[in-house]
Order: C-alpha cells, then sequence, then structure tokens
C-alpha cells in the first residue's frame, strides 16, 4: 500500500504488512476517531482520542505523526467511499433524481459529521491536493452525475460541478441543531436543488 503526503499508510517500514494486532489498533483508532470528529468536531485532543480507543498516545502516533494526519485518514476513506457510491449510480435509468439525491445525500453525511463539514468549508486542508487523485474526487464524482442528469434534461445546461459544489458548502453552512434545524437544512437543499432543476 502507498503512502500518502501526510505519510499515513497501512505499511509499516518499508513495505512490510502492519502485524495482526498493529492493524487492528490502527483500525480501531480510526474508527473511533471518526466518530468523535464526527460528534465532537476537530478540537477534541489525540490523547482523548487514544483513551477512548483503549490504546497508548504512543500507538496512535505510530499510525498517524500528527492529529491532521489521522483526520486526512479518515476523511479520504470517507471520500473513497463517495466516489464510490457516485460511480454505482452512474447507470441509473433515473439521471436526474440521482444526481438530485446524491447532492442531498452529501449534504446529510456532511451534516451529521461535524469533523467533514468543518475540513469542507474551512482552511487547513490542501483540497486540491486530495481531489488531484479520483479515487477522492467527490466534486468530479458528482459533476460526473450532473453531466447524465443535464444528457437527459433534468438539469440546468449552465450549472457546472462548481456551482452545485458551492450550494453543497451552502448547505452545509446551514446549522442544523435546535427542533427546526434539519428541517431548515432540508429546505435549503430543497431550494437549491430547485434552483438548479432545468
Amino acid at each position: 500500500m502507498g503512502i500518502d503526503q501526510d505519510g499515513v499508510a497501512a505499511v509499516a517500514h518499508g513495505d512490510r504488512p502492519l502485524r495482526a494486532d498493529a492493524r487492528r489498533n490502527r483500525e480501531r483508532v480510526l474508527t473511533v476517531a471518526q466518530e468523535v470528529f464526527a460528534a465532537e468536531g476537530l478540537s477534541v485532543p489525540v490523547h482523548e482520542i487514544a483513551r477512548r480507543a483503549g490504546v497508548g498516545t504512543g500507538t496512535v502516533s505510530r499510525h498517524f505523526p500528527t492529529k491532521r494526519s489521522l483526520f486526512r485518514a479518515i476523511l479520504l476513506e470517507r471520500l473513497h467511499s463517495y466516489v464510490r457510491r457516485a460511480d454505482e449510480l452512474c447507470d441509473s435509468d433515473d439521471p436526474g433524481g440521482t444526481f438530485f439525491s446524491y447532492f442531498a445525500f452529501l449534504v446529510h453525511e456532511g451534516g451529521m459529521d461535524r469533523g467533514l463539514s468543518e475540513s469542507l468549508s474551512g482552511p487547513g486542508f490542501d483540497k486540491h491536493a486530495i481531489v488531484s487523485n479520483s479515487d477522492y474526487d467527490v466534486t468530479g464524482a458528482l459533476g460526473r452525475l450532473l453531466v447524465r442528469a443535464q444528457d437527459a434534461g433534468a438539469v440546468r445546461a449552465d450549472v457546472t460541478a462548481d456551482d452545485a459544489m458551492a450550494l453543497l458548502v451552502a448547505c452545509l453552512s446551514r446549522p442544523a441543531e435546535g427542533d427546526d434545524g434539519a428541517d431548515a437544512r432540508r429546505r435549503l437543499v430543497d431550494i437549491a436543488c430547485q434552483g438548479m432543476r432545468a
């Protein structure tokens, strides 16, 4: 397995695979960190993630030298799953419905994950470096579904993938807390989708 820009890898010391216990620890740290970042945002300290994962801080540091590299590993895993989902939807018989559903799905996922929301709408990550790899390029994946929807006459021809992503980020910026917060965000998604319809 290769090593990404922040040194995140599933191998240690060259190309030797991780031992089974080290691999389990790494996966446990990733799982716990993803849950913590999703629920509480990026400010949670590494030692707290280690404590909740039942490992020492040194174990976390061996796999992820910085908190940024830990979050980046989680972010890349999530983005990869979103791209795979879009690829699976590319043969849909309803390109317009598929595009709008995928758009709403991305807003919902971002809204459920504070860490992902913070990274997509704030500074601190080189988004261009991430999207240069098609495995993680959610904008490109959304763009492919957009083109199919436009070809089917379901989406305005002047909407670009960057336009759709800007609308997505705007939807994520709407607070979803409170009794009607989730409804307000869904309403904003409906408004954005209505504006993109042909």
